[in-house]
Formats: C-alpha cells, sequence, structure tokens
C-alpha cells in the first residue's frame, strides 16, 4: 500500500501503467483517424488536376487528450485508490484489536462496530492477521476464550457479529488472558483499543498491557457524545419510590427521563431527572397511587439504550394492602397499642388500612392481621375462615384475650378455627406455673423457615407467651422458636392461604420485638407470602425466566442460563451465568438487576502510557475504483460517439463534438465529486398530501397505512409496528412492502394502500364529514381497514369503536369463524393474538363476494401494533407480549403476515375451506 496522508492505493504497482501514457500519445499523433467518404459523381472534373504530395491528417488535439484521460483512469482505478485512509501502521506485525464489548458499550455500538469492521477491511488490505480481544467474560456455554487469532477474513466475520454483553467488562481478567496467550512472544503488533469512555477501576493498567504488545491507539467517544449512566434500584419508603441515577460525565447540566411500564406495556409515568454542573448523580421520587405502583413491572431511562439504565421490579418494591383488624367486637385497644406498633413496622412498605373483619374483606388483602382479637363471631369466623381457602394470609398474634380464651381448655381447629395449632391453657409467664427465670431470647431461624437469613438481635426478649401443645407436627409448623425451643411463630397451610400465629403480643406487652427492626423484616417477609412466595433455602432454586440484553431490552433467557438458590440471589451479582433478568417459579420472580451492584460510572481518564487517541465516528475509507471505471466508460462513449462523427457517420454542428465530451467528462467528475464528498445523502423532503409526488410516491411502492391520531405516542407505536410487520413481511415472503404511511382521512387519498391499521383512541369518531365520505369510498372500493382498540378488556376504547361504527358503513360483522380465510391465507392459525390476548377479531359476515369476499373491516382490540413494534436501531421487540412472551409474538407476527396476504391477494384460498365439498363433488 502506498500513503500520501489520507489518500492511499491499495495496488500502487499499477501506477507504473501510467509510463505507458507518452506511447498512448505518440501512437495517436501517427495514426490520423479514418477518412470521411464522399460521394461526388461527376469525376470528368477531376481528370486534369495535377497530383501534388499530400500529408496524412493528424488526430485532433483534444481528442487526444480524451483518450489519454481514459487510459489514466483506468489505471489509476486498478491502482486501488481509497480516500479518507487511515494512518499507516507501523511495522508488520499483527493487528491487535482490544474491544470493550460490556453493558455499557452498548449504547453507542453501530459506531464502535462501524470502526471494528473498518480496522479489519484495513488489516485484510495490508495483509496483516488479526486478533481481537474482547473485555466481556463470553456467555455461559461459549467457552472462556477471550483472545481470538484470526485471519483477515475470519476476523471480518466476527468483527461483523460481535455483540456488547449485559455484564460488565473485566479487563483485568483480559490482560491476564492476552499474557498466557501466543501474543505474549510477539511484542511487534499494531495495537488499537476501542473503548467504551469509562475506567472500570483498571483502564490504566490495562492501557500498560496492551502498550507492552506494540504502539497503542485508544479511541474514544466524541466531546459530545452521552455518556452511559447507571439506573439504582428504587428505594420504598412510605408508598414512594426514590430513584437514584449516576453518570460517569459530571461537567455540564444534563436532563433524562425516567420512565414507569406496567406489566402490558403500558406506560404509566414519565418523570424528569435534572443533573446540575458538577454533580454526578440526580434522584426522582415516584409518588404513584397504590393501584398503579403495584403494577409496575419496569422502570427504565429514556434512549439510554443498556442494561443498567434497566430496572425490573418484583414483589419487593410492592405496596400490598394489608389490614388490621380493630373494632372487632374485642376489648377496645388502648393508645399505643399494637396498632401502632404494626402500623410503624408497615408503613413504608404496605398500604395500610384498618377497620372490622367484614370491612376489610370488601376489599382486595394480601394479609390479615388480628392483634389479639379474642373470640370472633360466627358470621366473621366463617368469612375469614373462607378467604383463608382462597389463597389469604392471617397474622394472628397473641395476648391477654387469647390466653383468657385458652383458661381451662385445650385450643384447637374445632373450637377456635384461627389457631395453626393446638394451644395449652392460660400462658407462660415469669413467675407462673410455666415460668422461666429470665426472659429468653429468640433462636436462629430454621433453613425451612420463611424468615431463614433474617439476622436474630441478641436483645429481643420474650416475657410472656400463650404455649402450644406437644403434637407429632408441631415441628413441622413452627416457624420460630425461643432460645429454649418453645415455639414462638407457628403456621398451617389452610386451603391455599395460611394462617400464622405469633405466640407473643405485637406491642412491648409481653415482648420488645415491636422495638427491633426483626419485626420489620419478619412483616415483609410475610407480605410476600401473600402472594404465594415462600422463601425457604431448601426449595427448588429460581430458574430463568427472562433475561435483558445489553441494550435492556427483555427476552427469553439462553439456554446456558444458570438457575439460583434461594439463600443465594440476594448476594448473587450479575455475570455471564446470571445475566440481568427475572428469575423464578410459579408466581414467585425475583429481579436481578445490573444497576445493583454495578460500580459507580467514571470516565476514562488520562493514561501513564504513550498512546495516540482517536475518536469514534470518522469519515470512514472510500474505495472510489467505481466512480473511476464509471467515469472511464463514460469517457469511452464520448470517445466512440466523437469517432462517428469524425467518419462522418454522425451528423452534428461542427463543434458538438468536442464539446459533447467536455460535458460528459465535466458531468461524470461532478457526479464522482459529489458521490464522494458527501457521505450521505439528506432525506427527501416529505411529500405534500394530494400532490403529484404524493401520488407518485405511494402508487410505485406498496405501502401499508396507520391513522395518525394526533397522539405522538399511539402514532409513534403505529409507525413502528407497521414498520416492524413491513420487515417480517419482506423476509418471510415474496411481497415487497416500503415504510408505512401515516394518513389523515380528511386530507389524504387513501386509495392507494391496501390496509388502514386504525387504533381507536378517545375522540376518534370525531371525524369531519369530508373524513366520512373518504372513509366509506375506501371500504367501498376495496380496502381494508383494522380497527385496533388495543384494550382486550373491553374498555372505553370499545365505546369509541360503536361511536365511530355508527358514523360510517361498516356491514354487519361477526367473530372469524374458525375455518376464516384469515386462518389459512399464509400460516395456519387458531387465533390472532397482538401484544394481549383473548380479544375476538370481528369480520364482515359470510355471503358477500363484493371485493372478492375480502372483508372491507376488520375489528379487535389485542393491541397488533405493539406486538409488532421494533427498535429503529436495534431491531428488538418494544414491549412485552402478555402473557405468552416471546412465542405470542410469533404468532402475532403471523398473523400479520396471513393479514397482507389476505388483502393483497384475495379470498383465493377460500377454496381450501370448501375442498371436502370439491372432492365430492369430483367423486361425482
Amino acid at each position: 500500500m502506498l500513503a500520501f496522508g489520507t489518500f492511499a492505493f491499495m495496488a500502487p504497482w499499477a501506477l507504473l501503467g501510467l509510463l505507458a501514457l507518452p506511447v498512448i500519445w505518440w501512437l495517436l499523433r501517427l495514426t490520423p483517424p479514418a477518412p470521411t467518404r464522399v460521394t461526388f459523381p461527376p469525376f470528368r472534373l477531376l481528370l486534369g488536376l495535377v497530383t501534388r504530395e499530400e500529408s496524412s491528417s493528424k488526430t485532433p488535439p483534444w481528442l487526444i487528450i480524451l483518450r489519454l484521460a481514459i487510459a489514466a483512469l483506468l489505471v489509476l482505478a486498478a491502482a486501488g485508490p481509497l480516500i479518507n485512509q487511515a494512518a499507516q501502521w507501523q511495522g508488520s506485525g499483527p493487528l491487535i484489536l482490544g474491544v470493550d464489548n460490556g453493558w455499557s458499550a452498548a449504547k453507542g455500538w453501530p459506531a464502535r462496530q462501524r470502526l471494528l469492521v473498518e480496522l479489519t477491511d484495513q488489516a485484510a488490505r495490508d495483509g496483516r492477521p488479526v486478533t481481537i480481544v474482547t473485555t466481556a467474560p463470553p456467555p455461559a456455554g461459549a467457552g472462556t476464550e477471550r483472545v481470538h487469532v484470526f485471519t483477515p477474513r475470519q476476523a471480518q466475520e466476527f468483527a461483523q457479529t460481535l455483540q456488547p454483553r449485559p455484564w460488565p467488562s473485566d479487563r483485568v481478567a483480559t490482560l491476564e488472558a492476552m499474557e498466557q496467550s501466543p501474543l505474549a512472544q510477539d511484542r511487534s503488533a499494531q495495537v488499537v483499543w476501542l473503548s467504551d469512555g469509562l475506567d472500570h477501576g483498571a483502564a490504566d493498567a490495562f492501557a500498560q498491557g496492551l502498550a507492552r504488545f506494540g504502539p497503542l491507539t485508544v479511541v474514544t467517544d466524541g466531546p459530545a457524545t452521552v455518556m452511559p449512566k447507571v439506573l439504582r434500584p428504587p428505594v420504598l419508603d412510605g408508598g414512594v419510590l426514590t430513584v437514584r441515577v449516576e453518570r460517569a460525565d459530571a461537567r455540564a447540566e444534563e436532563s433524562q427521563f425516567l420512565r414507569a411500564f406496567a406489566l402490558d406495556g403500558r406506560l404509566i409515568a414519565r418523570e424528569e431527572l435534572v443533573f446540575n454542573p458538577g454533580e454526578d448523580a440526580a434522584e426522582v421520587r415516584l409518588d404513584l397511587p397504590a393501584e398503579m405502583a403495584n403494577k409496575l413491572v419496569r422502570l427504565d431511562l429514556e434512549d439510554a439504550g443498556s442494561a443498567a439504565a434497566v430496572i425490573l421490579l418484583d414483589e419487593r418494591w410492592r405496596r400490598r394492602p394489608v389490614g388490621i383488624v380493630t373494632g372487632d367486637g374485642g376489648a377496645e385497644l388502648p393508645l399505643l397499642s399494637s396498632v401502632f406498633y404494626l402500623t410503624r413496622a408497615l408503613e413504608p412498605f404496605s398500604e395500610i388500612r384498618q377497620g372490622t373483619i367484614g370491612t376489610l374483606l370488601r376489599r382486595q388483602l394480601a394479609l390479615m392481621i388480628l392483634p389479639d382479637p379474642g373470640t370472633i363471631a360466627g358470621p366473621d369466623r366463617a368469612a375469614i375462615k373462607t378467604w383463608l381457602e382462597d389463597g389469604g394470609v392471617v397474622l394472628r398474634f397473641a395476648g391477654p384475650l387469647l390466653a383468657q380464651a385458652t383458661s381451662g381448655q385445650v385450643v384447637q381447629g374445632g373450637d377456635m378455627p384461627l389457631v395453626p395449632v393446638p394451644l395449652r391453657r392460660g400462658d407462660r409467664v415469669i413467675g407462673g406455673a410455666m415460668s422461666w427465670t429470665q426472659p429468653a431470647g429468640l433462636a436462629p431461624f430454621d433453613a425451612e423457615s420463611p424468615f431463614h437469613g433474617l439476622a436474630v438481635p441478641p436483645d429481643v426478649t420474650v416475657t410472656r407467651q400463650v404455649l402450644a401443645q406437644p403434637s407429632l407436627d408441631l415441628e413441622r409448623k413452627t416457624w420460630a422458636r425461643l432460645s429454649d425451643g418453645t415455639p414462638l411463630v407457628t403456621a398451617e397451610r389452610q386451603g391455599k392461604g395460611w394462617l400464622v400465629l405469633v405466640h407473643t403480643t405485637a406491642n412491648t406487652q409481653w415482648s420488645n420485638l415491636a422495638l427491633s427492626g426483626l419485626l420489620v423484616e419478619m412483616l415483609q417477609r410475610l407480605v410476600a407470602l401473600s402472594q404465594g412466595v415462600v422463601d425457604t433455602a431448601h426449595g427448588p432454586p429460581l430458574e430463568p425466566i427472562q433475561t435483558l440484553d445489553a441494550y435492556g431490552a427483555l427476552g427469553d433467557a439462553p439456554p446456558d442460563t444458570g438457575a439460583i438458590a434461594q439463600d443465594a440471589f440476594a448476594g448473587t451479582p450479575v455475570s455471564p451465568l446470571h445475566p440481568p433478568g427475572l428469575y423464578g417459579r410459579g408466581n414467585d420472580r425475583r429481579a436481578l438487576n445490573l444497576g445493583r451492584d454495578a460500580a459507580v460510572p467514571r470516565p476514562l481518564g488520562e493514561l501513564s502510557v504513550a498512546a495516540q487517541r482517536a475518536t469514534y465516528g470518522g469519515s470512514p475509507a472510500i474505495d472510489i475504483r467505481p466512480w473511476l471505471f464509471i467515469l472511464a466508460a463514460l469517457l469511452s462513449l464520448a470517445d466512440f460517439a466523437v469517432s462517428l462523427w469524425l467518419r462522418g457517420l454522425l451528423r452534428v454542428p461542427r463543434l458538438a463534438a468536442p464539446l459533447l465530451a467536455l460535458a460528459v467528462l465535466g458531468a461524470a467528475g461532478t457526479a464522482t465529486a459529489q458521490e464522494i464528498n458527501v457521505p450521505a445523502r439528506a432525506p427527501s423532503a416529505t411529500t405534500v398530501p394530494g400532490s403529484d409526488a404524493y401520488a407518485l410516491e405511494n402508487s410505485t411502492k406498496t405501502r401499508l397505512a396507520y391513522v395518525l391520531t394526533g397522539n405522538a405516542e399511539t402514532d409513534r407505536v403505529s409507525r413502528l409496528g407497521l414498520s416492524g410487520l413491513s420487515l417480517i413481511v419482506r423476509r418471510r415472503t415474496a411481497a415487497e412492502l416500503s415504510d408505512p404511511q401515516g394518513v389523515d382521512p380528511g386530507r389524504d387519498d387513501l386509495s392507494f394502500f391496501p390496509l388502514l391499521y386504525w387504533p381507536v383512541v378517545p375522540g376518534a369518531a370525531d371525524m369531519s364529514e369530508t373524513a366520512r365520505i373518504k372513509v366509506n369510498a375506501y371500504m367501498q372500493n376495496g380496502g381494508t381497514i383494522l380497527f385496533d382498540t388495543r384494550d382486550h378488556t373491553g374498555g372505553t376504547d370499545l365505546g369509541e369503536l360503536r361511536a365511530l361504527a355508527r358514523k360510517l358503513d361498516i356491514p354487519p360483522l361477526v367473530v372469524a369463524p374458525a375455518n376464516h380465510v384469515l386462518t389459512r391465507s399464509f400460516y395456519l392459525l387458531q387465533d390472532f393474538p397482538g401484544r394481549w390476548t383473548g380479544s375476538a377479531l370481528w369480520v364482515e359476515r359470510a355471503g358477500a363476494r363484493i371485493n372478492d369476499g375480502v372483508s372491507p373491516v376488520l375489528a379487535g382490540g389485542n393491541d397488533w401494533a405493539a406486538a409488532w413494534a421494533l427498535d429503529e436501531n436495534t431491531q428488538q421487540a418494544l414491549f412485552p407480549a402478555v402473557p405468552g412472551g416471546e412465542r405470542q409474538r410469533e404468532l402475532a407476527y403471523r398473523f400479520g403476515i396471513n393479514l397482507v396476504m389476505y388483502v393483497l391477494t384475495g379470498n383465493y384460498k377460500a377454496d381450501q375451506v370448501h375442498l371436502p365439498a370439491i372432492i365430492r363433488r369430483l367423486g361425482q
């Protein structure tokens, strides 16, 4: 390779062909053009002329210059010229590319991967072997190799498929792997470090290690690039979620939006965080009603694009409603009684309700607490028993009333059904008949107890308790015991629920448990128990359900992802074996978040080694060979036209030929210069609806269309949904769909579009008369409209759809039968799910044969656009499919393909529906 600054030749030996230009000049001067033949009959007039010596005509200079230009262009093209060629590397050793591919590289990964591909291309031109070193550990099941030695062709393929990982980089381990590889024997390499811009605590040591292998170049993001951020798990305090976000670059003021999503993908909240200059962290508080807060499943930073900017929420962040029974017929509770202590313990993480048993059971509850209610009336007892069997959790505390009720009898199921174990009469108190000489402390919790793992404070003591009657199953029902072995907490499964008894009071009358933080932690475990979560150390491990990728998109867990033991979950960091995501079994789902343990982001500072600095986003090397060949071809055509003119075979004015040659040369040069100097063409202006450009643009390409609702978020989802569906249709079928078009029914011509997606929003029926006429004409002339209420429950949007139907000429609709053409137009389907499932699809009643029997109206509420929507950069799904996950999304794509085939090809596959009848007729 021969380089002159940013201009280089890949095959400089071909430039020797320029030495032939003088020879070509001499030959062109020597060889005249072919003579012109003229028809002239009266030769007799020439007989008397004297013959004189004549010299041959010479080739015109401008024609020689034209032909020399063609030859020069061919020689230059053969030499492989490049523009914006990177600086020439030193030495002849291999190229080592160190690539940060942890979570922090995901935000700007396209630019990093583009540079990686360009570097491998340059190594291929130079014939250098390439070694790619990745700093993030490989996924589980993919080996442990971090140092990859390739040929130039293999390196190009690897660079195009390399993706960031949703866990941190480990540069120290990478450097150790390099020292143990064959690279350690060669110190003549050219080293380029494609960094993520963060320090990670070992940047300088990593740079020193790389510099030992050869000259080092460090590539970082430009000064205007937004650095990665870390979203920390929120803190729940009194029903308010406090979220903290940390950033790497604290120099300038910056704003970022925090988004909160529900399980169905709906955006519940969007709050702005503001980073002041000099501050590396910002906080925002989400104060939502309990009903809405309990629906949250995901928090993320808008446009952050990394797994560290996503927090998945589980039961630990739910504010479950807890009912405390008061005024239920027992003795009136005094001031600062059990209710006071229970309220203070539950306030940070629960919604507290107080009232009688009947009042509390009228609303949904996670846990009901009975602070020593004494004798419970028959109707209330039956109501609690029914609630228990349906899955409720009842927590009962002992006290004087329970001790009084047990005096003189052994209490068990028949006499008092709200006790998990039989009780001995009376109670145990210091100085009594069944006494101990000093208050008893608590023993460590057994491994089978839901309280296992909680630290037992040594200062928590019990001075009085009710005793359990010894029995064969008492050991199994005991969740906590005192230091002398007597039960303190017992429980019994009743139906789907749990009945739990604390054998002491909820206040300080019999124990100081209410004054310790242990009571708060025990109540948290019991609230979690209300969701069917039994936290036992010896229970089955938590299997991976869904995991995040490096971009923060939630998908199916990789097959080699490992399960996590329940007692180890709190201390398990994110790793290749355990990526961030959801783990669990049944209703017990735990969120493992990268932001919990991620290091505080710090920018990459000055390095102690001599290294060149570069930034991502530079102009790529441009191979101008194609344009030189095109220019040579155009000049050759001009030369051919000139030759015809000189021979008299082309009638043009005398000066037209040289001017034509110069015009072609100038036009080709201008086109080439524009193509080289302008790396990206500006996007074309939007065509004006109703104009010729609009008609031409939409009549020459097949597009799907969606109705603009005026709601920016709804229109965005519609556009991304139809774009995703068009992409899937192009990949799987012969149909070539262009980008979708947003339309206004009252302004735009709808006749160009075979399918119109109409998301039904409040106010959809408020259309103009012009819009009504256009929509009716569209349906009557073969167009199909898919009305989507996006609410499978049939809520308020269904009413909007009915109001819309009253304005339009919509034919009678029925639920799509099982043998409808939509079930077989491409794929064989049984239902038509979207982001949701369960909503019926309504079609025109069978019988009408107008427009090939294609229904002009389809209506449903499964939010199909959200199921089809893909991120424009990562091509990842934007919204979860509920409840079927990715399998349901695949079925939604198949319905979309069937729908496109249905509206494009008509009802021709209806013959399959009537196949049995056709066969019978053929047999007759």
